[in-house]
């Protein structure tokens, strides 16, 4: 089919004549996931939006000002003389529901898009019932521009044929094309195996042989990438790339929830403390230093408890929200699963259907042995249930009744009476009995000038009696059967009580949210002279819990863990970030990682030992990161437009540049390390020239086209442009000359560093060699968009050293491995779950063994090996 178009969609290859149908593209509106009630380290109740799908970011302004008037009468030197909008034929409105399967107990699957497979890492669950699971956000960074339609490209677009899939817009899936073809035995054939072959998916790619291109549509806008010379002669693209050989397996989990949970840090009997960040439960054992990982739940453990036997565990998760609608939709119910320790099968999946948004807390019985399990869920009511969790696959529910309508934070079993539990929150907390399979509620009565707003946290004492502590700073003493306050240990602490612990010699600690002090307490609740302070980098005390022999273990509210005695120090034993993620930087040698998040905290890591090497609080939200080609210079930019030039082993800082306003979302040396490049929010790359061992830099401008336009007098002017919307990814050639970006409007251009001017000979363009390759646009990462994508859907990417392996981030919270390059429309691979937001970034180590990825909101960073 030499010198004709070919066009292939539904694994069929047709030559249509022109477009059927079109439609502007629309524009997803911001989303927030399950909202999470939390109390303050002051004890106020925030409304917090987790927004684990929410990646959204305000657009400038010079996104926003005259997005529509950029296109007319640009140079043939530069752009297109003449210019028609391509208009989008595979989506007409908010776009298809995309389903995304979520594995249970498998983090790897060897399809186009979702499924299983083992983990040899973490046993596989037992079956769950089947749940697809839709996430998705707006569009990365903020909503693109639609300014242009066309990509870098120095044929005519008006010149070239225009294509579209064989099924017309809006019709329903499978259904076969209704294009009228020409009388050839060619097309005859096209057109009976279009027919007869299985549909292969509604994503459109043209191949124009003449000119050697592909063009993509990416949210109605088509992307024209160029073939290299070395492959043009053979390309098809009926061919399907296999999946890789090698598998990622999650190693490590580096982080921990407690900036908005509480009682999820408990010791099992094999040395482990359990805890759970994102959608992974996680089993550390310190001294060992290894770690274990249930990977059964498909969106964020929210609880967690440990049934009496210390075998069993309970988690809890939030119910997955589609936001990509006007009207959000729930389409993976909040769940229990209980599942064993040691082999980390899941034994029950308790509760779908039955609860609402999420499962805020969770509790085994004590006194019977462990057979009921206590459920809270976050309904406007915030319904009690109680479960016998043992009988059958889904266990059966006993009973379930509305607890309040205010906050409810805890629930616990009592320890001694069999069928007696207690409750607390907001106001108030209730004393419950089970009796003729009927929950009947006691109001726990407080004094009226020692009312609390909130009632935190609770413990039992060896003889039964109940310890609360609150918002007031108070620990308050039930005695056991009484729904009346016996005592009251007032300022305990100054500010609220977030956590009480019993300890296995009658002694107790509290501690506490905004003093951060841990105190003990003898059995008579004397202070007994003994406490401890957590450092300020720490956070205040979220949970408390007894570790091995007389040590502590502490979970903060700044996803710390520490581990330690009131007689010595406290020892970091895991990090965490609390805001969102986006920063990571791979050192260029050595086995070691920089992570940054808007928490203005930024963390040197090494992969090996599993644990931060430094830490630096620069004030400011990190937005991206790099390493100098040595590895011995870090540069840092922020989401205020500053990036700084530090030392990557004294951490001194050499030098802050400010000429920029706007947020920097990316910045990479050139191979050679002689040039600097910073992508802005503004539209524009900036290159500056490096001197004195990466110390100082002077600014030789920025990259731009030129573009002839009329003023209000009706005068001709030039001006100089950049992207028509922010820069997401750029890549250096391995010559350090030319640099490719891509932007938030899925603009794929090319630039000559030196000069700042952009490319438009493809004859250049197509053979160059790239140092690296992160933008999420172009030939060599063309099948990782999956069907229907509109644009947002590939947040990151990254090739192996070797060339041989990409990995990508998107914004389901998967994990995907591809064979590189991925130049085919079908490109199998495998996905890898444990994120419950959108990935923000992936990064090969410099060996190629490991993989690291950052969750967006879920404040996670996962590292997984290659194998």
């Amino acid at each position: 089919m030499e010198g004709r178009a070919v066009v292939i969609t539904n694994n069929s290859i047709t030559t249509p004549n022109k477009i059927t149908s079109s439609s502007r593209p629309s524009y997803r509106t911001p989303g927030s996931n399950v909202q999470r009630d939390m109390v303050d380290g002051n004890g106020i109740e925030n409304s917090y939006h987790t927004q684990v799908n929410n990646k959204q970011r305000s657009p400038s302004a010079t996104d926003i000002k005259n997005q529509g008037a950029r296109l007319s009468d640009t140079k043939s030197n530069h752009r297109p003389s003449t210019y028609t909008e391509e208009r989008s034929h595979t989506r007409t409105s908010y776009g298809p529901k995309r389903l995304s399967h979520y594995p249970t107990g498998s983090t790897s699957s060897l399809q186009s898009e979702g499924g299983q497979s083992s983990n040899s890492l973490s046993p596989s669950s037992s079956p769950a019932p089947s749940q697809n699971s839709v996430r998705g956000t707006p569009s990365p960074r903020h909503t693109p521009s639609p300014s242009r339609g066309f990509s870098a490209s120095t044929s005519n677009l008006l010149a070239m044929k225009r294509f579209s899939g064989s099924q017309e817009a809006g019709s329903p899936a499978g259904t076969l094309s209704r294009r009228v073809t020409t009388g050839s035995l060619l097309n005859l054939h096209v057109r009976t195996a279009s027919v007869l072959q299985p549909k292969h998916g509604t994503k459109e790619i043209s191949l124009n042989s003449e000119e050697g291109t592909l063009k993509m549509y990416l949210r109605g806008r088509p992307v024209v990438m160029h073939i290299p010379s070395e492959v043009l002669q053979d390309y098809t693209l009926s061919k399907v790339n296999n999946a890789p050989l090698q598998r990622l397996r999650l190693e490590w989990v580096y982080g921990y929830r407690g900036r908005d949970c509480r009682s999820n840090l408990h010791l099992l009997p094999t040395g482990e403390m359990v805890y759970f960040v994102a959608a992974v439960v996680v089993l550390y054992n310190v001294d060992d230093q290894t770690q274990r990982h249930y990977l059964g739940h498909t969106d964020d453990v929210k609880c967690l408890a440990v049934h009496p036997n210390k075998l069993i565990i309970a988690s809890g998760q939030v119910a997955g929200v589609d936001r990509r609608e006007r009207r959000p939709r729930i389409v993976e119910r909040p769940h229990i699963r209980v599942w064993d320790s040691v082999s980390l099968n899941t034994l029950h999946v308790i509760g779908i259907g039955e609860f609402e948004r999420s499962v805020c807390c969770v509790a085994f019985s004590k006194a019977d042995g462990g057979s009921l399990l206590c459920a809270v869920d976050d309904s406007p009511e915030h319904t009690i249930s109680v479960w016998e969790w043992h009988k059958g696959e889904k266990g059966h529910k006993i009973t379930e009744t509305k607890s309040s309508s205010d906050t409810v934070l805890a629930a616990e079993f009592h320890p001694m009476d069999r069928y007696a539990l207690v409750t607390l929150g907001k106001g108030h907390i209730h004393f419950w009995g089970l009796e003729c399979g009927t929950l009947v509620k006691k109001l726990g009565l407080f004094e009226k000038q020692d009312k609390p707003k909130y009632v935190l946290c609770m413990a039992f004492t060896d003889v039964g009696d109940l310890l609360t502590g609150d918002s007031n700073g108070n620990i308050i003493v039930w005695s056991r059967g009484s729904n009346r306050q016996t005592r009251t240990l007032y300022g305990a602490h100054e500010g609220p009580v977030f956590s009480l612990c019993v300890m296995k010699d009658g002694t107790f600690v509290s501690g506490g949210g905004k003093d951060r002090r841990i105190i003990e307490w003898d059995d008579s609740c004397t202070r007994t002279g003994r406490e401890a302070k957590l450092p300020d980098a720490s956070g205040g005390i979220r949970t408390l819990t007894q570790g091995k022999g007389s040590m502590l273990l502490v979970g903060t509210t700044k996803n710390c863990i520490l581990q330690g005695t009131l007689m010595l120090n406290f020892s970091t034993v895991v990090q965490g970030h609390t805001e969102e993620l986006w920063g990571l930087a791979v050192h260029p040698t050595q086995n070691q990682f920089l992570s940054g998040g808007y928490d203005g905290n930024v963390h040197l890591w090494d992969s090996m030992s599993h644990s931060v090497v430094w830490s630096k609080d620069i004030g400011e939200p990190v937005q991206s990161a790099c390493f100098s080609p040595d590895g011995n210079i870090i540069v840092l930019a922020t989401g205020t437009g500053r990036w700084m030039v530090m030392d990557s082993a004294t951490r001194q800082l050499y030098n802050i540049n400010s000429d920029i306003n706007q947020i920097i979302d990316c910045i990479k040396f050139s191979p050679d390390g002689k040039l600097l490049a910073v992508g802005s929010h503004d539209n524009y790359l900036y290159i500056y020239q490096v001197q004195e061992d990466y110390k100082k830099y002077n600014r030789i401008g920025r990259c731009s086209f030129g573009i002839r336009r009329k003023d209000k007098e009706r005068r001709w002017s030039c001006s100089e442009m950049g992207h028509s919307s922010f820069l997401t990814h750029f890549d250096w050639s391995e010559n350090s000359t030319y640099v490719q970006t891509t932007s938030g409007d899925h603009e794929l251009l090319f630039w000559n560093a030196s000069i700042c001017r952009q490319v438009t000979n493809m004859a250049v363009v197509r053979d160059i060699t790239w140092e690296t390759q992160t933008c999420t646009l172009g030939f060599n990462v063309l099948g990782v968009w999956p069907e229907n994508a509109d644009g947002s859907d590939i947040n990151t990417c990254d090739r192996s050293h070797s060339k041989k392996l990409l990995v990508t981030g998107d914004d389901f919270g998967k994990v995907k491995l591809f064979v590189f390059p991925a130049c085919q429309p079908k490109c199998l691979h495998h996905v890898y779950s444990g994120h419950s937001s959108h990935v923000t970034a992936v990064s090969f180590l410099p060996d190629d063994t490991r993989v690291i990825s950052l969750g967006g909101r879920d404040c996670s960073i996962m590292q997984w090996s290659v194998c």
